[in-house]
């Protein structure tokens, strides 16, 4: 597990990325053999990705619960997400068409997913005393320090001394 890194930090992105959100519902819990081949696809992709960075993921982190697990990954591109997921020579074509096949509009277990496409500038991050995560794990770590010290400032909206000095907040107790 990763350990915190002291102080308050930012995410080192520069330029855009894509924020994708995926997951699945499964609507009949006791139809085991309907969802634990859509439930185990998911692992050999991210396995497959992970192997192969130039194919644009960035990070990835899966969460879990009884019915509706899911993923909120971070890709370099749209064009890199969009070639991974038709390539036919990848993971994902033959694991969307066994669920096309097996589960159809059967309902017994749902898919969805969400893209979001982010420009730079148009997102903030802070972390303070925490192990790399969310976008900091996908493009690293620098001080929230100058510009990046305020929210505002890490959006190039001031030069982020709009920030409250918090080390003085209690001292006019």
């Amino acid at each position: 597990m990763p350990k915190p890194v002291p102080g308050r930090m930012t995410a080192a992105i520069e330029g855009d990325f894509v924020l994708f959100l995926i997951g699945m519902r499964i609507h009949k819990l006791w139809k085991v053999w309907t969802w634990l081949p859509v439930f185990m696809s998911m692992p050999r992709m991210l396995m497959e990705l992970r192997k192969n960075p130039e194919l644009g993921l960035l990070h990835s982190k899966t969460f879990f619960s009884l019915r509706s697990p899911y993923l909120v990954q971070y890709w370099r591109s749209f064009e890199d997400l969009h070639a991974y997921s038709v390539d036919r020579s990848l993971e994902h074509v033959p694991a969307w068409k066994a669920f096309n096949k097996a589960i159809g509009t059967s309902g017994d277990v749902g898919i969805w997913h969400e893209t979001y496409l982010i420009k730079a500038g148009t997102h903030e991050t802070v972390y303070g005393n925490m192990p790399p995560v969310g976008l900091g794990a996908a493009f690293g770590l620098k001080p929230a320090t100058g510009r990046n010290k305020s929210a505002k400032g890490r959006l190039q909206q001031t030069d982020g001394n709009d920030q409250p000095d918090m080390d003085d907040a209690d001292k006019a107790t």
